[in-house]
């Protein structure tokens, strides 16, 4: 079916307006807006669970131009509300409004990507309509406080983690198994797991640590997706309650909590990370990985942890290790984006096979 051509706007919480073209799904929809870096991997990117509830804008200019594959998608549906884009091709327009996504085109990216640096996160309306009533709906959106007075009371965002969670356990690859606690976690994540010899049994995020470790696993991972990790109360208290018993491994959203859980604090950046190009230093070799990387929050040092890896960007934490525990914000198993943290999955193997055999009950 040819798309019919329908002028729409992206309207932010400070009043700035966007237009654009609709490219994708009928509708309009209120999200934190947010920009990527990436200049390839939009599917893998709009179907990461991290992005639910977010508006994700591409700061590359043409979006789609080698179609789509089955294989590149790392959850079962798009995760994104909307996608805002300064040009689109036709086959990757026609898979967004199949998914359901408010899709803009002929955006300024540009001048939008500048705004949010500038301005920092915020909320956001997309879709046909008046632009005050699409303002009205922005600010009607709750959210996170972004560290800036707001003239309307606080509304919070509820936790988007348990929102893409799985519901039911499985399990992918063979060997010693590796309990994934799935908060919204990516399907590359479970298959690096299985590539570097281990089975990746993965379950619901509201597992207790009782549960888990009746499942006599030989590590941990508290996987990566969306949200405010101070929210996720419950899942601390189970970290906590892991540490000292099985080895623990943290990514993206897994890294904050374990920051939480040995007494860290976590914050919201101005304005996330979010690309496939990102410079981090590993404090140990001196060696400069380039990275991918989807967050919105980041972890405050503290002394007591060693840092393992920083970024070169703004010196945020991006690795933490102690006793029986490591984890790292960015993403080393890509998808999009460069290997080179993907010894990450090497040092899990190497903490499963340390672990005796006979451990479980």
């Amino acid at each position: 079916m040819q798309h019919i051509s329908i002028n729409i706007h992206l309207v932010l919480e400070d009043g700035s307006v966007f237009p654009g073209t609709s490219v994708g799904a009928r509708g309009t929809v209120a999200a934190e807006v947010a920009f990527t870096t990436t200049m390839a991997g939009y599917q893998e990117a709009v179907t990461d669970p991290s992005y639910r509830g977010q508006a994700l804008v591409f700061s590359y200019p043409l979006i789609g131009n080698y179609g789509i594959s089955e294989a590149a998608a790392q959850s079962s549906t798009a995760q994104t509300r909307a996608v805002v884009m300064r040009q689109s091709r036709p086959e990757w327009s026609r898979w967004l409004d199949s998914q359901g996504v408010v899709a803009l085109s002929d955006v300024d990216t540009r001048s939008l990507v500048r705004h949010i640096r500038s301005v920092g996160a915020m909320r956001c309306a997309a879709g046909e309509g008046d632009v005050s009533e699409l303002l009205d709906l922005a600010l009607a959106e709750p959210h996170i406080d972004y560290g800036r007075a707001v003239a309307e009371p606080e509304l919070t965002m509820p936790p988007l983690a348990l929102e893409v969670a799985v519901e039911r356990p499985y399990q992918v690859g063979s060997g010693p198994t590796v309990v994934v606690v799935d908060l919204g976690c990516k399907r590359s994540v479970v298959r690096s797991i299985a590539n570097a010899g281990m089975k990746a049994h993965v379950v619901p995020g509201t597992y207790d640590a009782g549960r888990i470790l009746e499942l006599a696993p030989s590590a941990v991972l508290i996987g990566n997706g969306p949200g405010d990790p101070a929210q996720l109360v419950d899942q601390v208290e189970t970290i906590q309650r892991l540490l000292g018993n099985v080895p623990l491994f943290g990514i993206c959203l897994g890294h904050q909590l374990i920051a939480l859980a040995v007494g860290m604090k976590t914050f919201k950046l101005p304005f996330g990370h979010r690309g496939s190009n990102h410079p981090v230093h590993e404090t140990k070799s001196g060696r400069v990985l380039v990275t991918s990387q989807n967050h919105g929050f980041a972890v405050q040092p503290a002394g007591g942890v060693s840092v393992t890896h920083v970024s070169l960007n703004d010196s945020t934490v991006e690795g933490i290790k102690g006793d029986g525990f490591n984890s790292v914000q960015f993403h080393p198993e890509a998808a999009p984006g460069p290997t080179d943290g993907i010894g990450f999955f090497e040092e899990m193997g190497k903490a499963c096979r340390r672990v005796p055999t006979s451990q479980a009950s």
